[in-house]
This record gives structure tokens, sequence and C-alpha cells, in this order.
């Protein structure tokens, strides 16, 4: 009975933790509609969440576009469909790579960030002065930045589906010979506002759950530097996989 035990042991923690995420989160959305709003926080996190993410977003968007139409061209050219490049890197790109890939790295730069900083805090006891300033820490720390993840995200997913349809199109109409007049033809005539409109819904419950996991391991981080480096670690692996799992729930909504 001992491995059925550890099974009931994991699935039993798995449902608790489940809870406290849940529970963070709804308590963060209850600061939304009490005041105080504190605006230097916010305008602090959007800038952080969004404006320095572009670059990176941008390089990684234009690689993988440009590297979908390689691989599109040399698959296609194996039962003569090397046409279709234009229409597949951009229902690849808006539709699924777009908002993951912004997703994963805003994982890697934001959640990590945002997990060692308030993990800090807590360690130096930063986050004990709040309170005794009669400042709740959630209100201060937590719902400023999930409002930037949720408003940024989206914003940095369009902008990376439109770098990577454009990496897509610069190898397209450069290396592979493509027409430019048909291949932004193309591009436009395959795409639908279904596709756009999903991919910017994704994109902001990837900045969500992002930012929630940062805050989230960050408050609940141990004493100490070994304390700060789990947190951050720790987030950075829940914020991948649940933004994985949401796409796939997201895309079985969508499509």
């Amino acid at each position: 009975m001992n491995p059925l035990a550890a099974v009931g042991r994991a699935a039993l923690g798995g449902l608790a933790a489940i809870g406290r995420v849940a529970l963070f989160a709804g308590e963060t959305a209850s600061h939304l509609v009490r005041p105080p709003f504190y605006w230097r926080e916010f305008g602090q996190a959007l800038q952080s969440v969004g404006y320095f993410s572009l670059p990176v977003i941008g390089l990684t968007a234009l690689f993988t576009g440009g590297a979908l139409a390689l691989q599109i061209f040399a698959g296609g050219g194996r039962f003569g469909a090397e046409a279709v490049v234009p229409q597949i890197v951009a229902i690849g790109m808006v539709r699924e790579l777009g908002p993951v890939l912004v997703g994963l790295m805003i994982a890697a730069r934001v959640t990590s960030s945002i997990a060692a900083e308030i993990a800090t805090m807590k360690v130096t006891e930063q986050i004990d002065a709040l309170v005794t300033l009669s400042t709740h820490p959630m209100k201060y720390l937590t719902l400023p930045r999930v409002l930037a993840g949720l408003i940024t995200v989206p914003l940095l997913v369009g902008l990376g589906d439109i770098i990577g349809i454009m990496g897509g199109y610069l190898v397209g109409t450069g290396p592979l010979g493509f027409n430019k007049a048909v291949y932004l033809t193309n591009t436009i005539d395959f795409l639908e506002f279904g596709d756009i409109a999903s991919s910017l819904i994704k994109g902001a419950v990837f900045g969500v759950i992002a930012t929630l996991m940062g805050c989230y391991f960050g408050m609940g981080s141990a004493r100490g530097a070994q304390g700060v480096g789990h947190a951050t670690k720790a987030s950075v692996e829940a914020a991948a996989v649940l933004i994985l799992a949401a796409n796939f729930a997201l895309t079985s909504v969508f499509f």
C-alpha cells in the first residue's frame, strides 16, 4: 500500500497547492475594488513587464518566424506544397507560437524577477515594514504587477505576432524567392479575426499567470538566500507549466 499512499499524498498536496493559488488570486482580485491604488508601483510594473521585455520578445519572434518559414518550405517540398509558407507562418505564429513563446519568455524574464524581488524583500523584512506602515503587501506589490501583466502581455503578443510574420516574410522573399506582394496578400487573406482575438486573449491569460506565480512564490518564500533561490526557481517552473496547460485549454475552447 505504500505506493498508493505516496500517490495519495502527492494528489492531496497538488490539490492543496491549487487551492492556495486560487485563494491568493482571489485575494489579489479583491484589492482591485478597494482603495487606495498605488499608481507609481503600477507605472513601474508596466515599464518592467512591458517596455523592458520588448528586445527579447522581438528577437525571439523574429528568429522563430524565419526558422518556421524555412521548416515549412523544406517540409512542404516533399509533397509539392512550398506555396503554403505564408499562410502557415501566419497562422502558426498568431494562433500558437506567438502567444506561447511570449508567455514563456515573460515567465523566464518577469516571473523570476518578481519572485526574486519580493522574496528578497521578505528576507530583509521590508514586507514586515510595509505592514507596520499600514500598507497591505498584496495591494502594494501583487496587484500592480498582475494588472501590468494583464495589460502589457497581450500587447507584447500582438507585437510578437507581427515581428514573427515579418521574420517569415524576410526569409520567404529573400532566400526562398517568394514574390513580396503575393506573400503579403496570402498572409492577410488567410488570417481571420478569430485568430487574432484568440492570440490576444491567450496573452492576457499568460500575463496574469506569469505575474501571479512570481508574486505567489515570492510572498511564500522561506527565509534566507536559499529560500530566495527556491522561490525563483519554483515560480518559473510553475508559470511555464501553467502557461502550456492554459494554452492547451484555450486552444481546445477556441478551435
